[in-house]
């Protein structure tokens, strides 16, 4: 398989993420979720929450009962819950550690919070713990990696960027916002 077809192989899709973290959290608020309350909460019309409440209803991940509520399945929650995690934590690298300020940090994790596997999740939450360690050499390299300005010598190959530099292609951003960093 070729590597970009890898994206289509997620277990649900980012707006099916923010269904089941939706219920979850108005589970935990107010003791119930309804169709309603969810599309309220997600900003959607009831049509197009209860379009994706039923793939997630098919895939066991959500449960409605007789009288309409929603409650998460065992395996619907442990995915909410993990993909929340992943949220924290990846808003956590981009904030702290990369010093990305805490809009974009959220902007950014909530893009990709879903796409992540469970190894990468784990692999980032180790390194962050590590740099926010007692340990005298993490203190040292995230204040080394803070200070740290890059720059670039596009007269050399880059062995990161192999030919095509993001910094040249900075200016170009159609799709993205820049930082005003």
């Amino acid at each position: 398989m070729e590597t970009w077809k890898a994206f289509e192989n997620n277990e649900i899709t980012h707006s099916a993420a923010h269904h089941l973290m939706a219920i979850s959290s108005l589970r935990n608020k107010f003791g119930y979720a309804r169709v309603t309350d969810v599309a309220k909460r997600l900003s959607i019309t009831r049509g197009s929450a209860s379009i994706t409440l039923k793939a997630l209803k098919e895939k066991g991940l959500v449960v409605e009962d007789e009288n309409k509520f929603l409650q998460l399945s065992p395996k619907g929650d442990s995915l909410a819950r993990l993909i929340q995690s992943k949220k924290r934590i990846l808003i956590k690298f981009f904030r702290d550690v990369l010093e990305v300020d805490a809009e974009q940090a959220e902007i950014n994790a909530c893009k990709i919070e879903h796409l992540i596997s469970y190894e990468i999740g784990e692999k980032l939450l180790s390194f962050v713990k590590f740099l926010y360690s007692d340990a005298q050499k993490a203190r040292e390299f995230i204040t080394t990696f803070q200070r740290f300005q890059i720059e670039c010598d596009h007269n050399i190959e880059c062995s990161i960027c192999k030919g095509t530099c993001l910094l040249d292609e900075k200016n170009d951003q159609p799709l993205y916002q820049q930082s005003e960093a």
